[in-house]
């Protein structure tokens, strides 16, 4: 039997970093996905292989540990976690393609958490629906992070364009906004547990100061709101500028984040800013009518992708 999930991508419009501390976000999936084979495995032990970044290991899985046999650690660990919840351990091999960059900013690790539970729960054919699902990999984000927000393993399950209200709400958007976005992002990898971390000690040092931060991100993510629901590009673009000054505020961006953001900026884009947890990874500009400008002006520096929201979210089938 083999078991097959994908799921996709995710970015961050707005609220990163502040959504961890109960305030709104505005994320939607995007058109780059993960994709997670699963079967029996031809020996005693399990084996992960990633023949896109060129990795393999040999999984210890009781005790979530590895041993490399090819290539560098990244996404690994997630992979541990989420077969230590859902697997029986017996003898597998799992091998991952994807189309999303490691440690761009995209979630590459909520997609890959999320299509791995939804093809390990069809391989041992455990009933599961998004709710469920979203829930149990938003489990396994937090237990490699410390601390994760539930924003990229929801917006990984159910794809679309959502809303996370202060009261954990989440609020699809009907409203068509399928405009054109460049993400650039960096060979710096962001380290999303690290980088909450910082924030919340700067929190804990300077709270006078960042909590109405934080607040000031929050209101923000809602006037964001409600220009998507009116169409307003100039004003989502106006707003994507302002929550880029937060970040820098909250000390996630680097220089060549905003090196990526100011030529986004100076080749057409009417918004741009850090996606994400920042310390390396992406960003993400808006830009109608400007996309191969923007895409040439960041991919002097940097690497691009050129992306779209997507409607379609977790998907998963067995093969007898």
């Amino acid at each position: 039997m083999i078991a097959k999930a994908s799921a996709p991508a995710k970015t961050i419009l707005f609220g990163e970093h502040s959504v961890v501390y109960g305030e709104p976000a505005i994320a939607g999936a995007v058109n780059k996905r993960a994709y997670i084979t699963i079967k029996e495995s031809d020996s005693n032990f399990s084996v992960f292989k990633a023949p896109d970044i060129g990795f393999e290991a040999e999984l210890l899985t009781r005790q979530k540990k590895y041993i490399l046999t090819k290539g560098k650690p990244g996404i690994i660990r997630y992979i541990l976690e989420a077969l230590y919840v859902a697997h029986d351990h017996s003898p597998i091999e799992i091998t991952l393609s994807s189309k999303v960059p490691i440690g761009s900013g995209l979630g590459s690790s909520a997609a890959v958490t999320v299509a791995t539970l939804a093809a390990l729960y069809r391989y041992h054919n455990v009933r599961f629906n998004k709710k469920s699902l979203a829930h149990d990999a938003h489990m396994v984000e937090q237990a490699v992070q410390g601390v994760a927000s539930p924003l990229d393993t929801l917006v990984s399950t159910y794809g679309g364009l959502v809303y996370l209200s202060r009261n954990k709400k989440v609020e699809r958007f009907n409203v068509n906004f399928n405009v054109p976005f460049v993400v650039g992002y960096t060979t710096k990898h962001g380290n999303t547990g690290k980088m909450v971390k910082d924030v919340r000690n700067l929190k804990t040092k300077n709270p006078k100061i960042i909590n109405p931060v934080i607040t000031a991100m929050g209101n923000l993510t809602n006037y964001a709101k409600q220009a998507i629901i009116k169409r307003d590009f100039n004003k989502v673009g106006e707003l994507m500028n302002i929550n880029h000054g937060f970040l820098d505020v909250l000390g996630v961006n680097t220089l060549e984040l905003s090196r990526m953001v100011y030529n986004a900026r100076e080749a057409g884009a009417i918004g741009s800013k850090t996606t994400g947890a920042g310390g390396g990874g992406s960003i993400i500009s808006l830009c109608p009518g400007k996309v191969d400008e923007v895409a040439n002006a960041i991919a002097q520096d940097d690497n691009v992708l050129k992306i779209r929201f997507t409607q379609k979210g977790v998907s998963s089938r067995v093969y007898k």
